[in-house]
């Protein structure tokens, strides 16, 4: 399920939104190491809440596209990169966007309302553990019919949890909001009569 074998041409032309995704944000780290136009990417655009609260909404978005290095990048776009397409394929392009975006955005939302004035953050795990909280959804609705699903989700939604509460610098409270977000979505994307409404109409 999770094992990509499609050669970039075909990954982008199965899945075009999440390669829209990851190349955004590729874009956006290669401007943001040449260094005048870096430091504004951050400045401008992460999630400073002492901002949004003078009126910058636009940085609940726009701090989903900001890394703040190779690694955080690597570990967002390749969840992605491998999670991403099977709740791509099933949910449909808008379903799955909704699903990232909105789960993302919760998350920056719920961590403005929980985290100092003074806090800052920024990157794309609250959009990934989204997907994540999705996957929780089929696994609850496959429970008897895939019990496989719940063997390979679980064990990286337990990991994925845990460290972020053992990593330091990471906006666990976004992470987790993220989750539930894409787990409720997912709750009422994923119902087997819905499911089987998308099916009928295709």
């Amino acid at each position: 399920m999770f094992n990509r074998t499609e050669k970039l041409s075909q990954y982008i032309l199965l899945y075009p939104v999440i390669s829209i995704i990851i190349g955004i944000n590729i874009a956006v780290y290669l401007i943001g190491l040449i260094p005048p136009l870096g430091l504004n990417i951050v400045i401008k655009g992460a999630a400073a809440n002492y901002l949004i609260a003078d009126g910058e909404y636009w940085r609940l978005l726009t701090s989903m596209f900001i890394h703040g290095g190779f690694f955080h990048l690597l570990f967002n776009m390749f969840s992605l990169y491998v999670f991403g397409p099977e709740l791509e394929r099933l949910a449909g392009k808008l379903r799955f966007f909704t699903i990232y975006f909105v789960s993302g955005f919760i998350g920056n939302v719920v961590s403005y309302l929980i985290q100092p004035a003074n806090y800052v953050s920024y990157g794309a795990s609250g959009a990934v553990f989204g997907l994540f909280g999705a996957f929780l959804a089929l696994v609850y609705y496959t429970r008897k019919t895939m019990p496989q699903l719940k063997q390979i989700i679980m064990p990286i939604v337990v990991i994925s949890v845990i460290m972020t509460f053992l990593q330091p610098n990471v906006n666990a409270t976004a992470h987790i909001a993220g989750l539930v977000t894409g787990l409720i979505i997912g709750l009422f994307d994923f119902h087997p009569k819905r499911v089987l409404r998308w099916i009928k109409k295709n």
